[in-house]
């Protein structure tokens, strides 16, 4: 695996939780929420900018299939987010690959590890896209490792 950052993106209908990873491919934290603005695309932008800001190697968007594993509505706008996303990297004269992960039950996982936290409410709310974000950049990162990992006897 490439060194370099990688910014994980959950991507919602409201919002855009992003994520950041180190330099060497390690660890996910969360970076930022963004509002999610299906008009005039701020949202792509601001991505654009911490692409830049952060010097960020690969986005991953996350791709939430259903259980089945199928594509359905929410799957559909994740390819149309990371195609956009695409466009706006290479309108920018950026050569930044945007790639898919399976994000299935991270939103669960990342509301269920906030609770147990005694993350509540309102408060949940506005970090729960970020920690949905981390889950899909860390499960990405983790299998990149695994896949590259020698064989051990």
């Amino acid at each position: 695996m490439s060194e370099g950052r990688r910014l994980g993106v959950d991507v919602g209908s409201v919002r855009v939780g992003v994520a950041l990873s180190d330099p060497g491919g390690v660890l996910a934290t969360p970076l930022v929420t963004l509002d999610r603005d299906g008009t005039a695309g701020t949202d792509l932008d601001r991505l654009v900018a911490l692409v830049d800001e952060h010097e960020v190697v690969e986005v991953v968007v996350g791709l939430p299939r259903t259980l089945a594993g199928r594509d359905g509505p929410a799957a559909q706008s994740a390819q149309e987010y990371a195609a956009a996303a695409r466009d706006r990297l290479a309108a920018a004269g950026r050569d930044v690959p945007v790639v898919l992960a399976d994000e299935r039950l991270t939103t669960v996982a990342a509301t269920r590890t906030l609770s147990d936290r005694g993350v509540r409410g309102r408060k949940q709310r506005r970090v729960i896209d970020q920690a949905a974000a981390v889950a899909i950049l860390q499960g990405h990162l983790d299998a990149r490792r695994a896949a590259g990992a020698p064989e051990t006897s």
